[in-house]
């Protein structure tokens, strides 16, 4: 699992903003997709797409000249896919206040150099909390299959 782990850090500047100075959530989803896929290539070792977005909880702004720091790393693989999990933090470099603003779950598929979706290499669980992480990304997968499920049944 620690193979999988991946820091990126990144000052806020005004691009990133509206008019009041708050960074945009779809900045902020850019940066999780991004930090997902090198985490998930990084373990897979192959091409990854996004499949879904489980979550994406916005916890407290962001501001230009915040440092935002996203953290990520696999939380649990399946056949063909794999749960990438994101915490993103902002920093004030002016007051060193560090705030958690934000989490993600994300879901990825390796894929062949065909483009079809091919095997994902076992995840390999090294702490107590990677035990952790890994039976709350599958309790989020059983709940996810069962969506799925009922959103066939009411759609047939």
């Amino acid at each position: 699992m620690s193979e999988s782990k991946t820091v990126v850090a990144r000052v806020m500047m005004p691009q990133d903003a509206n008019i009041s100075g708050n960074v945009f959530g779809g900045t902020i989803l850019k940066l999780v997709d991004e930090i997902c896929y090198v985490a998930a290539t990084k373990h897979a070792r192959t091409n990854i797409v996004t499949a879904s977005v489980d979550s994406m909880r916005f916890l407290s702004p962001v501001h230009v000249g915040d440092l935002l720091t996203l953290k990520a790393n696999v939380n649990a693989v399946w056949h063909t896919s794999m749960e990438i999990g994101v915490r993103i933090e902002a920093e004030d470099p002016r007051t060193d206040e560090v705030r958690h603003t934000g989490s993600s779950y994300i879901t990825m598929v390796a894929l062949d150099s065909a483009g079809k979706p091919c095997e994902v290499p076992e995840l390999v669980l090294e702490t107590p909390d990677d035990e952790r992480r890994n039976q709350e990304a599958r309790r989020r997968r059983a709940r996810r299959l069962e969506e799925k499920a009922m959103a066939r049944s009411i759609s047939s």
